[in-house]
């Protein structure tokens, strides 16, 4: 049987792998680690956890994700996007396991006015981005069997996402203004984890960068909109640019991945940005509900 490790399980995409593991059609043993159960940034306890599992696959879902702080806390972040990250692939390497590795379209500047291939070069506009480009780099440096999976947008029903907060707020304000000169692919959590489900359970060898997220194209205030409608809720929405929301960290302007290389290489099919929304708003209002009948 495989045994395969998530690390930062506590995490959305973590959450979201435990929530569909058991829809895998092979038996696989998945083990979940959050970062205080397996701190990626400890070598030698890393190297240790590792050689007596022998896990075959790692998906490494630990992750500095706060984008405004790494301005801040660059260090930080570097910490534990690239030496945690190469402290991961060293390990998988000493006992021959393949390493899932969790990137991220800020690895492109939004200069483009065409979806990003897996080919075009990757330049960082901050210090996220920065710690995100050289986590990948750590990981190629430093072994063959790896897939990197870059995916833009995340949210699910779990963690700090845009859907919930549109959703928090939708229900405290009138009215909200988003951006709309940010455009890029909201990616459901699950739909990223069945896809990594099936190159485990595919034995794939086609190793390298990959590019995933939802289909189709949205502003955030596209997004937004559709959050809102879906619900049914009642907010007045204001479409704004970015310059009048700044924050200390710089977004792409554009960063609409292009997954025809996964989509080939798995054969398939991606779902489409709002249908995959129209299924993740009542799984959310169904755990919401559950927790508050336990409350």
């Amino acid at each position: 049987m495989l045994k395969v490790l998530v690390t930062g399980a506590n995490g959305q995409l973590g959450k979201s792998i435990r929530a569909i593991a058991k829809s895998a059609s092979s038996p696989i043993h998945f083990i979940y680690k959050s970062s205080t159960e397996l701190n990626i940034i400890n070598a030698n306890k890393l190297l240790d956890d590792f050689k007596s599992e022998q896990y075959s696959y790692c998906i490494n879902c630990a992750g500095y994700t706060n984008v405004d702080k790494a301005e801040e806390y660059a260090l930080d972040a570097i910490s534990v996007n690239a030496t945690g990250v190469r402290n991961l692939a060293l390990a998988c390497k000493s006992i021959n396991a393949i390493l899932i590795q969790i990137s991220t379209d800020f690895v492109f500047d939004g200069r483009k006015s065409s979806p990003y291939t897996e080919e075009d070069e990757a330049k960082s506009i901050g210090s996220y981005s920065e710690s995100k480009l050289r986590g990948e780099k750590e990981v190629m440096d430093a072994m063959e069997e790896y897939f990197i999976i870059r995916t833009s947008w995340l949210y699910s029903e779990y963690g700090n996402n845009f859907m919930k907060s549109m959703l928090k707020y939708g229900q405290e304000r009138d009215s909200l203004s988003v951006v709309f000169d940010q455009v890029g692919t909201p990616t459901y959590a699950k739909d990223l984890a069945l896809a990594i489900l099936k190159i485990i359970e595919t034995a794939n060898n086609s190793f390298g960068i990959y590019h995933y997220s939802n289909e189709g194209v949205a502003s955030w205030y596209d997004f937004a909109r559709a959050i809102f409608d879906i619900r049914n809720m009642n907010v007045e929405l204001h479409a704004i640019r970015s310059s009048e929301y700044p924050t200390p960290a710089k977004r792409p302007s554009y960063s609409v991945l292009d997954k025809t290389k996964i989509k080939k290489t798995l054969q398939m099919e991606i779902p489409y940005w709002r249908d995959s929304l129209a299924e993740a708003l009542p799984s959310f209002a169904k755990l919401e509900k559950s927790k508050q009948m336990v409350e």
